[in-house]
């Protein structure tokens, strides 16, 4: 069974990868070392950001394929805001919950007429031997709505609404939302080239 370790802590990151990638794959975390610390995400970028902890962790742990993903809302009308701020959002100590409320209350500013295009972009970078490896991206365009719907998902998910869908990332089975989202998206090109180094 080939293996995956993700450079993260994050639970809801950790179980949306492990049931994208399925039974196929060994994917484990870095909640094994809570030695190590927290990556600072300096970068500019989502490429940036996942090189960063990528690259920090496989320096750790050698000879495997290390997966770091950088990722977040980028909201048309705010200028591609929150973006690489998506999980700090609403400032320190930031919370899902505070970020929510924070995107609402910004584009409820613009009024009723600011368009509320809206994408979930995803960047992972692969790395091995503390050597970058190659970096896939995954988009899924939608809206935001005004309030909050649904208990599923994490982040924005209650307020995206994907394109050709009525129901938001947070009302959809996890199963469909994790067909289409970002992250799946720049999964699936990870995978097609692992197979290639298998």
């Amino acid at each position: 069974m080939p293996s995956l370790v993700l450079a993260t802590r994050n639970p809801h990151k950790v179980t949306e990868v492990r049931a994208i990638l399925g039974a196929e794959w060994n994917v484990t975390d870095l909640t094994a070392h809570p030695e190590w610390p927290d990556v600072e995400e300096t970068g500019a970028t989502f490429a940036d950001n996942a090189a960063l902890k990528a690259l920090a962790a496989s320096a750790r742990i050698g000879d495997a394929w290390v997966l770091a993903d950088d990722s977040g809302l980028e909201v048309d009308a705010l200028q591609g805001a929150p973006g690489v701020h998506s999980a700090r959002y609403s400032g320190t100590g930031a919370t899902d919950a505070g970020n929510r409320a924070r995107l609402i209350a910004d584009l409820a500013k613009l009024g009723a007429a600011a368009p509320r295009t809206a994408r979930f972009h995803c960047v992972i970078a692969l790395a091995r031997n503390a050597c970058i490896e190659g970096r896939f991206d995954g988009v899924v365009e939608g809206s935001i709505i005004d309030r909050e719907r649904g208990l599923g998902g994490f982040g924005y998910d209650a307020l995206f609404v994907p394109q050709g869908y009525q129901d938001t990332f947070g009302e959809l089975p996890a199963a469909v939302k994790n067909g289409m989202s970002h992250r799946s998206r720049a999964l699936t090109k990870v995978i097609a080239f692992l197979r290639t180094r298998a």
